[in-house]
Formats: structure tokens, C-alpha cells, sequence
């Protein structure tokens, strides 16, 4: 079976011949600019993947895919207004480019392209294809809501945060890998065990993603360290310290959270030191190898040839080492 190398250059390809401009320009060379900032297209691979460890034609797979990677995009150029941000993977983000309204309206056409690409398929598959994508869609619009709602909250639970990090994030990983097992005409159970699959990956991923923030190399994350200490942002790291640590420490806590100083430094340290002494940092690690572990024991019940559900298994470790 392929690697996952593979998988990325035919989609890669697929995309390059697909996402074009056109006229009016100022409508589609947003577009073509969000795409060709790249990523790490782990969506549309896992779509691929998918369908090729179910048994399907992973060529199949290339229109859904596409779909989940606009949609994907069209998420992150809203969502880039929502937050004001000034850059996405280091360049400029579409608002800033160009303008809000231009971010707005040229987001509006690739969510309408998105469902365009489904179009290929034969109606029985575009039904149940089109089913999983728009529950999704409206799951991600629905976690984007609670992430805004939380950013103002004192009161968010670690049950409250991991459905927002659910919808946000793990929801779209899992419907790719759904929609894969659907092309290749797969049994339900399946189906929901892929999703399943998907769904822990994606949550464990966010989860080490929080953990990264604060502890990670800054060479192989490749963002900011302290980003989500800097922009106060109450992830799993500080919902659970804000429940183990002592009443002076959740004191000092949230008024750090409240504060945003010119040099972040010793804010960070602090904040960092915090999640350790509490054992907030301990507790999360815990938590990532749990669903991790629970990805792959889903995995293994798969009913696919054990040798290509070893791609699904080296893609998953990949992800959690940071390498794909």
C-alpha cells in the first residue's frame, strides 16, 4: 500500500489542476492564495487513506477530499476575521491582504464550492456523502460558537471544553475518514468505527496541540510558544489547573489570564510553572495518551487487512510525533 507521501502529491496535484483563478479576480485570487499556503492537507490524506484501507479506489476519493480541504480553508478565512488575526502559516491573512469584505464574500463561494464537489458522485453516494458533510459543517460552525462563548467565560468544564475541541477540530478529521469508508462502499459498522477513530485522533491532537503551546520544541511545533498563554485563552492546561491548584495560585491564575503585558516573558514562565506544580501538565499528558490509545484500539477491531491498517496506524503515530 501507498505511503503517506503518496497520498499528499496526488492531492496535492489533484488540487493544483482544480483551484484556479478566474474572473472577477478579486473573488477568486483569495482563493487561490488560502490553497496554495499549504498545510498539512492531513484532512483529505486520511480521506484517501481511508478509502484505500476499506478496500475502495483512493482515486475516488479526490472530489470529496477537495471538499473537506475548501471547507477546511473557508473555515480558517472566517475564522481569521472573527480573531482580527494579521497572519496565518506567516503570511498575511486574506482580510489583511486584501479586506473584510473580500475575506467574507470569497470564503462564501469556496463554502459553495465545497458542496460543488460532491456533484460527481452518483446520487446514492452523494446522499449519504452530503448527509455526513452539511452535520459536520454545522458542527464545526457550532464548536467555532463555543470557542467565542468560552474566550469570555470563567465558568468552562473540562466536559464543556473537549465538546468544543470535538466540533472545532476532531469532527472534520473523523467525517474525512467517514466519507473515505462510504466511496468504498464499506459496511456501517465500518463506517462509525473509521469516524470513531477519527474522532479520538482529533481530539488527542488538539489536546497535545495545547500541551505543545506551553511545552513544546518550538523547531518542531512551528508556532509561537506561549500563544495560548499570551492570548489568555483557557485551554485543558488551564481549566485543570484552575481545578488542582492551591486557592493562591488560581488567584495569581486568573489574573494573568486578565492581563496582556508587553513583554510576555515572565508571564509565561509563571503560567508554565503553575501547570506543573498543580499537575495540570501531568494530567493532560495522561489525557492525550488516553485517546490516543483508544484511537488505535479502535483501529484494531477495523475489520481491513492488518497491512493497510498499518499505514492508518504510522499516520496516526506521525501525527502525534509532530512529522506529518
Amino acid at each position: 500500500m501507498p505511503n503517506i507521501a503518496f497520498y499528499r502529491g496526488c492531492f496535492n496535484s489533484y488540487l493544483e489542476n482544480k483551484i484556479r483563478t478566474k474572473e472577477p479576480r478579486n473573488l477568486y485570487d483569495p482563493i487561490v492564495y488560502i490553497m496554495d499556503m499549504g498545510g498539512k492537507r492531513l484532512r483529505p490524506i486520511l480521506a484517501l487513506i481511508s478509502t484505500d484501507v476499506l478496500g475502495g479506489n483512493y482515486e475516488d476519493a479526490l472530489d470529496a477530499a477537495l471538499a473537506i480541504e475548501v471547507f477546511h480553508n473557508f473555515s480558517l478565512v472566517h475564522d481569521d476575521i472573527m480573531d482580527a488575526a494579521p497572519l496565518r502559516r506567516g503570511k498575511k491573512t486574506v482580510h489583511k491582504k486584501w479586506d473584510v469584505n473580500t475575506g467574507i464574500l470569497s470564503g462564501d463561494v469556496m463554502l459553495i464550492n465545497s458542496y460543488q464537489y460532491f456533484e460527481s458522485y452518483p446520487p446514492d453516494l452523494f446522499k449519504s456523502l452530503i448527509k455526513v458533510f452539511s452535520k459536520t459543517a454545522i458542527e464545526v460552525c457550532e464548536g467555532q460558537q463555543y470557542d467565542m462563548d468560552y474566550e469570555l467565560s470563567d465558568d468552562v468544564t473540562i466536559p464543556d471544553y473537549l465538546k468544543m475541541i470535538t466540533y472545532k477540530t476532531a469532527v472534520l478529521v473523523a467525517a474525512a475518514m467517514k466519507m473515505g469508508a462510504i466511496i468504498a462502499k464499506s459496511s456501517e459498522e465500518s463506517q462509525d468505527a473509521i469516524y470513531e477513530y477519527g474522532i479520538n485522533l482529533g481530539i488527542a491532537f488538539q489536546l497535545q496541540d495545547d500541551y505543545l503551546d506551553a511545552f513544546g520544541d518550538p523547531e518542531n511545533f512551528g508556532k509561537q510558544l506561549g500563544g495560548d498563554i499570551i492570548e489568555n485563552k483557557r485551554t485543558f492546561l488551564y481549566i485543570r489547573a484552575m481545578e488542582l491548584a492551591t486557592e493562591e495560585e488560581r488567584s495569581e491564575l486568573k489574573n494573568l489570564f486578565s492581563i496582556k503585558p508587553q513583554n510576555p516573558h515572565e508571564k509565561i514562565e509563571t503560567v508554565k510553572h503553575i501547570f506543573i506544580k498543580s499537575g495540570a501538565a501531568e494530567v493532560t499528558r495522561k489525557e492525550i495518551e488516553k485517546y490516543t490509545k483508544q484511537a488505535f484500539e479502535i483501529l484494531e477491531s477495523l475489520e481491513a487487512p492488518e497491512s493497510k491498517k498499518g499505514v492508518l496506524q504510522r499516520f496516526g503515530n506521525k501525527l502525534m510525533n509532530r512529522e506529518v
